[in-house]
């Protein structure tokens, strides 16, 4: 195994028994037996949950949510191609594996079942369900080695496909670095969704460089050019209002989401979504 990979793999383990112990992964409510909490009914729920003792006291109508008496489903699917290679490295496609790798360890921790989902130009590939180590490591070792340069995912299709592919509703991370647009509406009607967003700090905060060749990652095409402020000034623009409309498409269809840098520590960042 790549030395590199094994040491990435050992670390997530480590943060994962350590600094994860403790956090569940959901906060999905369902049918089960374990008590939740108590709430004023809202127009469209369903009117069998009304408990109509509580009610009654109140003078308002309330609902009785339960747990999930259920195993959780957790899904990771990975939407890769070249614009993960960036900069002078591929620092994204590392840290897009290591996030993944610590949801595959927390979700078997939690003894949940755990689907890792990979979709890439050429292919599409996807563990079982499954509770064991070596599956989640497999997934993780896919997702560091794919190559990427010179390729393009068509997202609408993948987005489709996963739709159709998970029958059971899930709790289901997307990650990518969404600098294109995604529609994740379909996703969110059946599972609950988390978006969780791999940046490069410097494709936030780009530095002028002056002359240069620059290379499209996702058909090699290149350019010489200058690229100075008011190159900088253009694509930031771009970027915010890529951003804005991310954000308002999160907030509409009730994802959380995340943004990670390559130099963040994951953990940290992923703790506010289980708590």
């Amino acid at each position: 195994m790549n030395t590199a990979l094994k040491a990435l793999q050992l670390k997530a383990r480590h943060q994962v028994y350590t600094m994860l112990s403790g956090h569940n992964l959901s906060k999905l409510h369902g049918e089960g037996y374990d008590f939740s909490e108590l709430r004023e009914y809202q127009i469209g729920d369903d009117i069998r949950k009304i408990n109509w003792t509580i009610s009654a006291k109140l003078g308002l109508p309330y609902i009785k949510e339960l747990h999930a008496n259920r195993e959780l489903s957790v899904v990771v699917a990975a939407f890769m191609d070249a614009s993960l290679f960036f900069g002078s490295g591929n620092a994204k496609q590392e840290k897009l594996t290591e996030v993944a790798t610590i949801l595959g360890y927390a979700a078997q921790q939690n003894s949940d079942l755990f689907t890792g989902i990979q979709y890439t130009q050429d292919q599409t590939t996807a563990t079982p369900p499954t509770k064991h180590l070596y599956h989640i490591e497999e997934f993780s070792s896919s997702l560091y080695n794919v190559s990427l340069l010179n390729t393009s995912l068509e997202t609408d299709h993948a987005v489709k496909d996963l739709f159709k592919r998970l029958y059971k509703p899930s709790l289901l991370f997307i990650l990518s670095d969404f600098l294109e647009e995604m529609d994740l509406s379909l996703l969110s009607q059946k599972h609950e969704v988390i978006a969780i967003v791999i940046r490069d700090r410097a494709e936030e905060s780009p530095k002028k460089l002056g002359e240069v060749t620059l290379s499209h990652p996702q058909d090699d095409k290149k350019m010489e050019t200058y690229f100075g402020q008011r190159n900088i000034d253009n694509y930031l623009a771009k970027l915010k209002e890529n951003d804005e409309k991310l954000a308002e498409h999160f907030t509409r269809y009730d994802i959380r989401s995340v943004k990670i840098f390559t130099d963040d520590e994951v953990v940290s960042k992923l703790v506010g979504l289980f708590v």
